[in-house]
């Protein structure tokens, strides 16, 4: 044993020191993994920080008290020690993403997009700071660069529901509901389920005034709960147009009964209900039928994104077909939102002249 011992030893110190890892460090990094596999994260620390007073430079253990600190809630410490991890190691993409991650949870968004940038500049396919960093020019209305962005991610991702589905919502809030439209459909293919974005597209279809796909995209959306309310008040709105009274009636009725406070006030505000209000079932007090508990599946960019195209539809909603393709064809050199955005403007002119 002795014999084996005094060969294994000194193998193991040389293989150490070519991957420039000492004797000592070795044995403090166990020891941290160690009282952290037993949850002494107390033990674990000092272990690390004991290797630094030794050996400032050693990466893994900056790297291990980094994952410390964040999970024990001290963020500015937990940066700190990604910064140094990655001053030893330039490829550590990973505590980079980590540093951009924690500055935008201490709503440092400037730095955290800053370097998400910098990131996506070295390592282009890195799926989750293109998600993160888009996430953040939505928050932050910034919707060419986030466009940009998607688009790049897209050369390494063609089949994310994800970029796709946030290309789309970028697209939306510029207003070039066409591009929209591309990439709402590309998301619901491939994800099936993706009711937020076929609801999205039958607003789109409204707009275009294609009364029957917009239909179609409703009742499909319905299926999600957040957006059966408004698919019901939407499909009666949809037939109201189309003079079928009934059925608007019927439908206006559910999106009632599955949400009164909500649609009550949206139905009474819209005049193209007056010819039907004495048949709605308006109930005598008005409640959410929601749970306010319950988890909701539509974020803050999901809810920005409903609102802008249903204030977009009831601009388009007088408009006539020919307006409508006015708005559909591009002008050389304009881009699609510019020409998009001066078209809505020189008609709601013209109506208001008329």
């Amino acid at each position: 044993m002795k014999y084996i011992f005094s060969i294994v030893l000194p193998i193991g110190i040389i293989i150490l020191e070519k991957r420039n890892t000492t004797l000592f460090e070795t044995i403090n990094i166990i020891k941290a993994k160690i009282f952290l596999g037993i949850g002494d994260t107390k033990k674990a620390k000092q272990s690390l920080l004991k290797l630094l007073d030794k050996n400032p430079n050693s990466y893994k253990a900056h790297r291990m008290l980094a994952e410390l600190y964040e999970q024990e809630g001290g963020m500015r410490k937990s940066i700190d020690e990604y910064v140094q991890a990655i001053d030893l190691n330039k490829k550590d993409y990973d505590s980079y993403y980590k540093v951009a991650e924690l500055l935008r949870n201490l709503d440092k968004k400037d730095e955290s997009a800053e370097m998400l940038f910098n990131l996506l500049n070295r390592k282009p396919e890195m799926y989750k700071a293109t998600e993160l960093l888009g996430e953040i020019l939505i928050e932050k209305e910034m919707y060419k660069e986030a466009v940009n962005i998607y688009q790049d991610a897209l050369k390494y991702n063609p089949y994310s529901y994800d970029i796709n589905y946030n290309l789309a919502i970028a697209y939306t809030m510029l207003n070039d509901f066409q591009n929209a439209k591309i990439c709402y459909e590309k998301a619901a293919q491939i994800n099936s389920i993706a009711y937020a974005a076929k609801y999205s597209l039958a607003e789109i279809a409204l707009i275009y005034k294609d009364l029957e796909e917009a239909e179609k995209k409703f009742l499909e959306s319905i299926e999600e709960e957040e957006l059966t309310a408004d698919g019901y008040y939407e499909l009666a709105k949809i037939y109201l147009i189309k003079n079928d009274k009934d059925t608007a009636i019927r439908y206006v009725n559910t999106a009632i009964d599955t949400d009164s406070k909500k649609i009550v006030s949206k139905v009474k505000k819209d005049p193209i209900f007056i010819p039907i209000m004495a048949r709605i079932s308006i109930p005598f007090n008005l409640e959410n039928n929601q749970d306010e508990d319950k988890e909701h599946k539509l974020g803050i960019k999901e809810i920005r994104v409903k609102e802008h195209l249903e204030e977009m539809c009831e601009i388009t909603r007088h408009l006539s077909y020919n307006d409508i393709n006015l708005l559909k064809k591009e002008t050389d050199g304009k881009s699609k939102e510019i020409e998009y955005n001066e078209n809505i403007q020189d008609l709601n002119q013209r109506e208001i002249q008329e």
